[in-house]
């Protein structure tokens, strides 16, 4: 049988697909070990613990890799591994830097354990544990002992999940101002600030939370302006109520 001979026209549109493939790997070589395209700068955005040394620690990377060689998906898995970490977004910005946008587990409570204390993230996370107290401006959990948790696990109890979320609906100014938050009984709780003087803000049943924490934001600022001594504030019924010192 004899052979069909290609078409000059086909054998020219061969070469030019090969040419062009050799063309775009040349133009991806360059790209990738070009010395314009390497890493030279770590943006951290959104972090207040976590620097540009911890990402690139945790993410195994380093100055003057190529920039299009650094896998974000990768990195993102191995930043998403450091218990600091609650979230992360990593991308290439050109010509030589990487974006790493974080959202870090803060600590919002401390409570006590069989060993020490324990600080709680939003989510009920332990995020660190110590024997000993720190001066740390978040607020204590008492009424409760937790036991066998460790860094890394997280609360199961119920009630203190449901004081976190409350808790985690105030800014950190607000927060700053709570020294503890008390489980008088056993669906009963009890707020105490930490200014000069200290002031029961009732909360009472763990319900209504989103509510009590705007009412809570709301009375902290204006406590610090009301010419008035405050022995307390209830929140637990539907118009709060406030009762002045004698």
């Amino acid at each position: 049988m004899a052979r069909t001979k290609k078409s000059p026209r086909r054998r020219r549109r061969l070469a030019k697909g090969i040419i062009r493939l050799f063309a775009t790997a040349a133009i991806l070589l360059f790209l990738v070990y070009t010395p314009i395209f390497t890493l030279r700068e770590v943006k951290l955005i959104g972090a207040t613990y976590l620097t540009p040394d911890d990402i690139l620690r945790v993410g195994e990377i380093y100055y003057g890799e190529p920039l299009f060689k650094l896998e974000t998906d990768s990195i993102s898995n191995r930043l998403r591994n450091d218990l600091r970490v609650e979230e992360v977004t990593v991308r290439r910005s050109l010509p030589s830097t990487l974006e790493v946008e974080v959202v870090e587990r803060k600590p919002i409570a401390t409570i006590s354990c069989d060993y020490g204390y324990l600080d709680l993230d939003r989510n009920g996370k332990v995020i660190d544990s110590y024997k000993e107290l720190k001066g740390m401006p978040i607020p204590m959990i008492t009424g409760a002992q937790v036991s066998d948790l460790y860094i890394g696990d997280d609360i199961k109890d119920e009630p203190i999940r449901k004081i976190l979320y409350y808790l985690q609906q105030m800014d950190d100014e607000s927060l700053n101002k709570i020294s503890e938050v008390a489980i008088v009984e056993a669906d009963y709780v009890v707020v105490y600030t930490d200014m000069a003087r200290a002031v029961q803000i009732r909360i009472g049943k763990l319900e209504r939370l989103e509510e009590k924490a705007r009412l809570t934001e709301t009375f902290l600022k204006d406590l610090e302006t009301n010419p008035h001594p405050v022995e307390y504030v209830d929140f637990n019924y539907t118009a709060p109520f406030i009762k002045l010192a004698q």
